[in-house]
């Protein structure tokens, strides 16, 4: 009994957790047989710590858009340097993604995550000291950057940490924590900037992550516990530059080309990119053949839930993004209210989701990945009616008769973005979490930057070069008919996915 106990000891092959303050013998038990079944005695502990850093990240996307006027008014920044302040971040983020997740798998996760969240308070600290438009941009680079090697480390700690039973609960709270975020960007960002605390104005969405970044790391010693990968994969450059390249010839051209006039360089790179991305998955599968250690783990494309998970996460994620930017453009710019006002008008969608977040748990353990379908379908209406009132007010639309079509909207949202990390994760391997939240989190970002890109060139298309209140109800009313389509979409694909999740 003895010798089967330790033979199913060092077959363990789940990522390693160890106690962040034990014995070194302790910790070199530990590192050997794993916690077992029950998982890390602290991970519910661990979790709000480690779900902060993803609740910075998503604020920043769009509390940035909400700080947007007072960006241009302060700093004289152009439209081309906003689209890099606004998108740059996304397409940094979105970039880094896997090469992140293959740092955790190389130097362990605890170790990534806490540089992470100390270089991202940084490059925010550097973002609300910018003195011009240019300097600004630049530190926004770097904190999409510091932020792809923070969030990638909150997915692999869930799934390293986190027993089967438990962890699509836990990867719940990372979802809603996530759309949480991108809510609280356009409320609280737009508070932050009306208060003008200290006479901050728009300086203090990006400074505002410093004591919570600080609180997070003091935090994050005591409970996160030193989680690996059971390997210590390689790194493989070739791989991270061809994603990398691949993403930026789709996005920047995305991002920038309405600006600049669609210039040829611009269809260049966007008939380059997937190309690019076609010949880095053939690098990829010889590297596997020769037995090497790709960036992207192939093998995880061969479980359906994973990749119709993809896809679903691409399509739901894709309307959200675009959803919010053109939601805030109409408040702002196109009905003038201030970033307060507009934030307010916002609540239904907010409290909604808040609300259904907290159900949307157990909505999915009763429906499976029907939750998901469910919640498409609610969003789906509340885009439809939305299109309607627009279609009904016109140029005399307020903003407040938004708000029961936002309200559905949220109560979609809250019922999907929950259920949807464990839509794709439900039957990774722990050893592969660090590869698979690098793809997933890439496949995320990249869906969000396009939506913003793609659905906002449509938009501005619609409100022509001289816009007026009516010309951006109009555009809302296009966009709002897309998306319903794209919802659509994603309800379709959530019958791809298996009934219950692993």
């Amino acid at each position: 009994m003895a010798d089967t106990t330790a033979q199913q000891r060092t077959e363990v092959t789940a990522p390693v957790v160890t106690a962040p303050a034990e014995s070194t013998a302790g910790r070199a038990a530990v590192a050997q047989d794993g916690y077992g079944p029950d998982g890390y005695p602290q991970r519910w502990l661990m979790l709000p710590v480690i779900l902060i850093a993803m609740f910075m990240a998503g604020f920043d996307i769009w509390a940035v858009n909400v700080a947007a006027p007072s960006l241009q008014r302060d700093l004289h920044v152009s439209d081309a340097a906003l689209q890099l302040i606004v998108g740059g971040y996304a397409f940094m983020y979105a970039s880094g993604m896997v090469t992140g997740g293959r740092l955790g798998d190389l130097f362990g996760y605890k170790r990534l995550f806490l540089i992470g969240v100390v270089t991202f308070a940084l490059a925010s600290l550097a973002c609300g000291l910018a003195p011009s438009a240019g300097v600004l941009v630049v530190f926004r680079l770097v904190q999409g950057l510091t932020g792809a090697v923070m969030v990638p480390q909150v997915v692999a700690l869930i799934t390293a940490s986190f027993p089967a039973r438990e962890r699509s609960r836990a990867l719940g709270w990372y979802g809603a924590t996530m759309g949480l975020g991108f809510v609280s960007g356009q409320i609280l960002g737009g508070g932050l900037i009306q208060a003008n605390i200290f006479g901050l104005g728009w300086r203090a969405v990006f400074l505002v992550n410093v004591p919570v970044g600080i609180a997070a790391v003091i935090v994050a010693t005591i409970v996160v516990p030193r989680a690996r990968s059971h390997r210590r994969p390689r790194l493989d450059p070739l791989g991270a530059v061809g994603v990398s390249g691949g993403l930026a010839l789709a996005l920047v051209p995305l991002t920038l080309g309405r600006d600049e006039g669609w210039p040829v360089w611009t269809w260049v790179a966007l008939a380059a990119a997937l190309p690019v991305l076609a010949a880095t998955t053939v690098w990829e599968r010889r590297l596997s053949r020769r037995g090497g250690e790709p960036l992207l783990d192939l093998t995880l494309f061969r479980d359906r839930a994973f990749s119709a998970g993809l896809l679903l996460n691409f399509a739901a994620l894709f309307f959200f993004g675009s959803f919010m930017f053109v939601l805030t453009l109409l408040l702002q710019s196109g009905l003038g209210l201030s970033p307060l006002h507009a934030g307010i008008v916002n609540l239904p969608l907010a409290l909604t989701f808040i609300a259904m977040t907290l159900l949307g748990a157990r909505a999915a353990a009763r429906l499976g990945p029907r939750s998901i379908t469910l919640g498409a379908a609610f969003a789906t209406l509340g885009v439809v009616a939305l299109a309607l009132t627009a279609m009904h007010d016109g140029g005399q639309l307020t903003g407040w008769e938004t708000a029961p079509a936002t309200g559905l909207i949220g109560i979609g949202q809250g019922l999907m973005v929950p259920s949807l990390m464990g839509a794709v994760l439900s039957h990774v391997r722990p050893e592969q979490a660090g590869a698979a939240a690098g793809v997933l989190t890439t496949t995320q970002q990249f869906a969000i930057a396009s939506g913003v890109a793609v659905i906002g060139a449509v938009f501005y298309q619609v409100i022509g070069g001289v816009p007026s209140r009516a010309s951006f109800v109009s555009g809302l009313t296009v966009v709002a008919w897309v998306d319903a389509a794209i919802l659509v979409i994603a309800a379709g694909l959530t019958f791809l996915l298996p009934r219950r999740p692993a």
